[in-house]
């Protein structure tokens, strides 16, 4: 009897200790299913990357000054995307020269004179680059004064003539093309590094496509039939030497017809921003 009663007693010890142990067990899983939250709000909202100490996003430009078979000039340099630029700039040279042609002398000036505007494209990801572009100016062009001294002889249209003494002959003639050209460059440099660095070379190659060039020839004075003023007659009034001028005219377009392309050659110096 005595076993009974101490049984019952621990029994009872034991069922009063249950319920308060089940009151601290939930407590605990609630603590720790309150902070489960927490830490899924924290993976689920990663750091975001800090704006600027501006707020404005930055679009890295390049400046580059450079030499080429177009003159001299400037470029500006825009990156589009990781692998693209655009670009934008000038060229213009001026050379003068002397020289002679069926005996007529022409004092040429040739001038440069350029807009070009290309998009670079970087397939490798380094500083090989393909850009199509388009000078949308070309004012590349020459001009030249012609003269024939009194008494000589030159060719006009296949006929020779002679400048007259009293009234020599004397003119202009002017080469001039497309006011627009496609071009296509190939090189290696990029006028605004992806990297830290700020000076940065190019060298390209290529060419425009301005089309056959339009020559242009106007002469007047007097021509005669021999050196000591024959039968001398003003150019500008006689059919017959006006009709070898255009002959003359003609033929120099025909000779020229077949540079249709300029060649490009540059080298540049840039600095990006």
């Amino acid at each position: 009897m005595r076993k009974l009663r101490l049984f019952l007693s621990v029994l009872w010890l034991v069922s009063c200790a249950i319920p308060s142990m089940a009151t601290c067990i939930p407590d605990k899983h609630y603590d720790d299913a309150r902070a489960l939250p927490e830490v899924s709000e924290a993976r689920s909202n990663p750091a975001t990357p800090k704006p600027n100490a501006s707020g404005e996003e930055r679009f890295p430009v390049g400046v580059v000054i450079k030499v080429s078979s177009l003159g001299a000039g400037a470029e500006v340099a825009l990156q589009l995307a990781q692998r693209f630029n655009a670009r934008v700039g000038f060229s213009a040279f001026s050379y003068d020269r002397t020289f002679n042609k069926d005996g007529v002398s022409y004092l040429g000036t040739l001038h440069l004179r350029s807009i070009p505007a290309l998009l670079d494209f970087f397939p490798f990801g380094g500083g090989f680059h393909l850009s199509p572009g388009l000078l949308v100016y070309n004012g590349n062009r020459v001009n030249a004064n012609a003269a024939v001294p009194g008494g000589q002889s030159f060719t006009l249209g296949g006929t020779t003539y002679f400048s007259d003494a009293a009234q020599p002959v004397n003119g202009t003639g002017k080469l001039s093309l497309n006011p627009a050209a496609p071009m296509f460059l190939f090189g290696w440099g990029n006028l605004v590094p992806r990297s830290h660095r700020r000076f940065s070379v190019s060298i390209e190659a290529g060419a425009a496509y301005h089309g056959p060039p339009n020559i242009k020839l106007n002469l007047s004075g007097s021509v005669c039939a021999d050196a000591i003023g024959t039968n001398c007659r003003a150019i500008s009034s006689d059919p017959t030497v006006q009709s070898h001028m255009v002959t003359e005219q003609n033929k120099l377009n025909q000779n020229a017809s077949s540079y249709k392309f300029y060649p490009v050659i540059s080298f540049g110096v840039g600095y990006k921003f």
